[in-house]
């Protein structure tokens, strides 16, 4: 995604381009000195109890990312709309309701034709060293009925894939890596099944690599 032009103090904070929980609220009101950074331990805990509406921005990129949010829903009439056709450039086969793609397997993350791995340009406020990437995939991922959570199967796909494509990579295996699925209630794009990668003091020729993959 990119950086945000439209000046902050032009966002109505009282009708926001996404909605504002009390937490976000109470992070508007702070300075980024005051706001604790994730550490990798809070990481664990949070995934571990999925948690995950404890994962926020610092203060001042989520007044970035709320200015440069208004600004792409009213470029692109929404951010899946951009994510669609900016950052992916993939081109849906049906333009009415949740976009559809074509896609080579029915099976999530079983073809790197399906799937696209990029770095999250709005992560949140994590300690120095951990990267946010995000996998985008045509192919949907199952999920409940419930809250939108990843199914028992979906979830063992997932596992698959993080490690033959991430950890193995790895000296310290699953200890540089963790992942989640946010539900659906707290998806800013929704529309494209993405799954969040962190991964922590990653060499730059690993990352490079992850980048550019396409023989998985």
């Amino acid at each position: 995604m990119g950086e945000a032009t439209t000046g902050e103090d032009e966002i109505d904070y009282d009708n926001p381009p996404f909605p504002l929980t009390s937490i976000d609220r109470g992070l508007l009101a702070m300075r980024d000195e005051d706001f604790h950074r994730i550490t990798w331990g809070d990481l664990k805990h949070i995934i571990a109890n999925n948690q995950l509406e404890e994962l926020k921005r610092l203060p001042s990129d989520l007044r970035r990312y709320l200015a440069w949010s208004h600004r792409i829903k009213q470029q692109y009439g929404g951010i899946t709309n951009f994510v669609i056709q900016e950052r992916l450039q993939w081109k849906p086969i049906s333009e009415e309701g949740t976009p559809l793609f074509e896609h080579h397997s029915d099976i999530p993350f079983a073809d790197p034709r399906d799937y696209a791995v990029l770095v999250n340009d709005w992560p949140y406020g994590f300690e120095e060293g951990i990267i946010h990437l995000l996998v985008w995939t045509k192919t949907r991922i199952a999920v409940d009925d419930v809250r939108g959570d990843v199914t028992p199967e979906s979830r063992e796909l997932i596992v698959k894939f993080v490690e033959r494509f991430f950890v193995d990579d790895l000296e310290g295996g699953w200890g540089q890596v963790m992942w989640f699925k946010n539900w659906v209630s707290l998806q800013s794009v929704r529309g494209v099944d993405h799954v969040h990668v962190l991964v922590r003091d990653v060499p730059d020729e690993v990352m490079k690599r992850w980048m550019e993959r396409k023989d998985l």
